[in-house]
């Protein structure tokens, strides 16, 4: 599907909004604006819009006013459509902005807007210059970050023990403007040599240099790959995952939802992730709406982080699981 029909298909026509949501009026109930730079049949996407009313709710203060009217917008994993779906928002004039994932936020800090924003799974925030520190972020934007850049050695060495003869590293991410990469690459290249990591390669243009990167390594030998938490690629996770597989190449993600979908192994927040956030988010969207600044919530992190390890996949790579390792696993994906 061309980029202009995927804009057109998510995009909803001014005329048919209600008056209130078009005239930013605060006389009516609160307008929420939720951008997902993913597609809305997502599983991600699926839970968060079944659940994130509801969290609202259950929490709402009198002080708040009436129950808030909320704005979804979906760009399927594409920049400039995410892009395009933050300007809507923003010019809707909402009371807060939840952006989901790290292309969603760039999309509205490169619009420099000062509706409040409260992110959710935005990963190194401080580096990326969305909030000046995490207890104290200092500015309109707070929210939940699930990993910080130190992750970076942690997933190489946990890919390094699971696959010792690997040499050359592909760190895997979009490369286009808003990448969250550069803590988490300064992390792993630090590691690098402790692990005879002899060369590491990134795509560099645009999103479609992740294929032709993974292929590149598929044709080399005691190659493996490290994918950073990214919204393009986890929307993409199923054809890359597939990808992989037929590269024969070891493969560490973010989030257990690639394991599940035949990647090798995983490293990240745990399966109750997705409902505490909610949680915090939906409290955090409420206290912006009763008067509260963003600048004074300190940004939340998770509690647990799980492994996960894909048994067939490994088999399939050769690659025997070590009894540390699978002590260590939360989850073995038979």
């Amino acid at each position: 599907m061309k980029r202009r029909d995927l804009i057109t298909m998510i995009a909803v026509s001014a005329a048919g909004w209600p008056l209130s949501i078009r005239a930013g009026q605060s006389a009516g109930p609160p307008l929420i604006g939720v951008l997902f730079a993913d597609s809305a049949e997502s599983p991600f996407a699926k839970l968060f819009t079944a659940a994130f009313p509801q969290r609202l709710e259950d929490q709402r203060s009198p002080a708040s006013g009436a129950k808030a009217v909320i704005q979804y917008r979906f760009s399927g994993g594409d920049t400039d459509a995410t892009r395009a779906c933050a300007k809507e928002l923003i010019e809707m004039r909402p009371s807060v902005i939840v952006a989901v994932t790290n292309t969603s936020m760039a999309a509205l800090h490169h619009e420099a807007t000062t509706i409040p924003v409260v992110f959710v799974n935005v990963s190194d925030p401080v580096g990326m210059g969305y909030v000046e520190s995490l207890s104290h972020p200092g500015g309109s934007v707070t929210g939940a970050t699930p990993f910080e850049p130190s992750m970076g050695s942690k997933w190489l060495s946990s890919l390094k023990e699971l696959a010792p003869s690997i040499e050359g590293l592909g760190v895997i991410f979009n490369p286009e403007p808003g990448n969250n990469s550069m803590g988490f690459l300064r992390a792993i290249e630090s590691a690098a040599p402790s692990f005879a990591i002899k060369r590491i390669v990134t795509p560099h243009a645009n999103s479609a240099d992740i294929e032709r990167t993974i292929v590149d390594l598929g044709n080399t030998s005691r190659r493996g790959l490290v994918f950073l938490p990214d919204a393009v690629t986890y929307a993409r996770r199923n054809e890359l995952v597939q990808l992989i597989a037929r590269q024969r190449l070891p493969a560490i993600y973010p989030w257990r939802d690639f394991v599940v979908a035949g990647g090798l192994i995983s490293y990240g927040p745990d399966a109750g992730y997705t409902d505490e956030f909610l949680r915090e988010v939906a409290g955090y969207v409420n206290r912006i709406l009763t008067g509260e600044k963003p600048a004074e919530m300190p940004v939340q992190a998770p509690t647990k982080l799980v492994l996960s390890i894909n048994a067939r996949t490994a088999k399939a790579l050769g690659l025997e699981i070590p009894a540390r390792l699978m002590a260590l696993a939360d989850e073995m994906i038979e």
